[in-house]
């Protein structure tokens, strides 16, 4: 057993060393040469930025480093799609910083540039905290333009979220550092407040030689838009700072004097770290993910020591649901049991999958989180809903969309955490990214799609062999073994975490062992944003 335990910790380390060296080549941005012209200039990279603007850089949570991995491969790539994107500590204050990375494409925007703001803008949103927006771009990607700019999840949404957010009260601050222009001048103007840096900032809606082509007025683009311009002619900007540092500096200046806001009213007490060596947590999940494993000493190594309480053991027991602390939050767990377990009947039944009888008592106790304003977490490992006649007889249906219904409807916070596989509707009733986490993340051996890849290959396989027998066509076993193999790796491909991080399916993929800390940021920013309305499921199939 213990040198399964270590095969199993040996297998998790190397995963996670996979992605990080991933995560190493892409904090390079468009490459040292560039990270060099940039500093030549007399400005700092996106990267330090960031650094230099939060409290600690060893506890900045950076959301979408893998966005846009693999794609835009004919432009030359747009690693981490030109933005940096992180929830961090400034003065004090949890906020979403947003720096354009302008070593990439010098910073311009990609499909999944615009995705990725839109998704920090939506965490700002949901919990009501700060939004400081670091600009360095040259504006929409032209050659793609068609995908960028006109639907409704486009460019524009990023102007629309400025003006509803300035209208909920949520603190929009925007540091001109570089380009800002066409389009893109608006951001920082439907700020709160708009700062900009000497010399190197500039903010224009056409720069010099379109306006040359446009209206024959020659004009450089310092006097046309530069830093003494914007603070001294215009007032477009509210601070004028000589370079970067001080501008970042004058950043934490401003939110340090924001006031205070009323809180959710989450419930917080002191921390009790687990029993369980933080380091054990990499040994639980076995190296393949078809294998079980008990759920329980998953859920013993993220909460606080001694603080669980289950809800309906005995009951539906391939959902596990209990009320713990994490950090000391009060929280309320949904996991998947990936053992095998014996039903109230005394049947068999498989992990990881979800019964009629544990959707039902999801359902209750997601209810029962809402009714005392208990954060949700859901540690996702599931392969889906029970199938067969005898599943469909007792109403899987139903069951399950009473849980889906219950997910879609909860007012509290819900925080996903994907451990292995997403696939299915388990995706869906174990708060998938569609039902509004406020933060999803993923383990390095996470999987989603819409089944696993063997059964896929399977499916698809018959598809295949169905086509072929119509065309009078016989696939001996050979071919059969090498079609099937062809479609799996095809399938894998596409479940892969990186894959999924990739589209911005997840916010992240961390360390194990950083679970409990994305946990507990993640509820103290949500207690920032007090619950707005009552929990109602509405109409349930009975």
């Amino acid at each position: 057993m213990e040198l399964e335990k270590e095969k199993n910790k040996d297998s998790m380390k190397m995963a996670w060393a996979n992605i990080e060296s991933i995560f190493r080549k892409i904090k390079l941005g468009g490459g040292k040469s560039r990270l060099e012209k940039i500093k030549s200039q007399g400005k700092l990279t996106a990267r330090e930025r960031v650094k230099n603007l939060v409290d600690d850089p060893s506890k900045i949570y950076e959301i979408g480093i893998l966005a846009g991995e693999k794609m835009y491969n004919e432009y030359g790539g747009c690693p981490s799609a030109g933005v940096i994107v992180v929830i961090g500590k400034v003065s004090g204050r949890y906020c979403v910083i947003v720096a354009n990375d302008p070593s990439v494409k010098a910073g311009a925007w990609f499909p999944m540039t615009t995705k990725k703001n839109l998704r920090a803008q939506e965490i700002a949103i949901d919990n009501r905290i700060p939004i400081i927006y670091l600009v360095d771009s040259a504006g929409i990607f032209l050659p793609l333009q068609e995908e960028i700019f006109a639907d409704k999840e486009n460019f524009g949404r990023i102007f629309r979220n400025n003006a509803k957010m300035s209208s909920m009260g949520i603190v929009q601050i925007a540091a001109v550092m570089g380009s800002c222009v066409a389009g893109g001048a608006y951001l920082p103007i439907m700020s709160d407040e708009a700062i900009i840096v000497e010399k190197t900032g500039s903010i224009f809606l056409a720069g010099s030689y379109l306006v040359k082509a446009a209206i024959g007025e020659n004009i450089d683009n310092e006097y046309l838009g530069g830093a003494d311009t914007h603070s001294a002619i215009s007032g477009v900007t509210d601070y004028k700072l000589k370079d970067d540092k001080a501008a970042l500096d004058k950043i934490r200046s401003i939110i340090d004097k924001i006031g205070s806001y009323p809180k959710a009213g989450f419930k917080r007490s002191e921390t009790k770290i687990p029993e369980i060596e933080k380091d054990k947590i990499y040994s639980i999940l076995p190296k393949k993910n078809t294998q079980p494993y008990d759920s329980y000493e998953l859920i013993d190594s993220l909460v606080d020591n001694n603080s669980i309480d289950e809800y309906k053991k005995e009951y539906g027991r391939t959902i596990i649901t209990c009320y713990a602390k994490i950090d000391g939050w009060s929280i309320g767990i949904v996991a998947n049991q990936r053992n095998i377990v014996k039903s109230k009947n005394g049947e068999m039944q498989f992990g990881g999958v979800i019964y009629g009888d544990a959707a039902d008592k999801a359902t209750r106790f997601i209810a029962n989180c809402n009714q005392k304003n208990i954060p949700l977490v859901f540690l996702q490992d599931v392969t889906g809903f029970m199938v067969g006649s005898k599943a469909e007889h007792s109403g899987i249906i139903k069951d399950g969309a009473k849980m889906v219904n219950a997910v879609a409807n909860s007012v509290v916070p819900k925080f996903t955490i994907i451990i292995g596989n997403s696939f299915g509707a388990g995706n869906y009733a174990m708060c998938g990214k569609a039902f509004d986490p406020r933060l999803i993340v993923a383990w390095p051996t996470a999987k989603i799609a819409v089944m696993g890849g063997s059964q896929a290959a399977e499916v698809l396989l018959q598809i295949e062999k169905s086509s072929a027998l119509k065309n009078g066509e016989q696939l001996d076993v050979k071919k059969e073994s090498l079609m099937k193999e062809k479609i799996k790796s095809k399938y894998d491909e596409k479940t892969d975490v990186v894959f999924a991080a990739s589209q911005l399916w997840v916010d992240a993929v961390i360390d194990p062992a950083e679970t409990r800390s994305w946990i507990s940021m993640g509820i103290e920013i949500a207690n920032q944003s007090p619950i707005d309305r009552k929990f109602n499921m509405g109409i349930l199939q009975v």
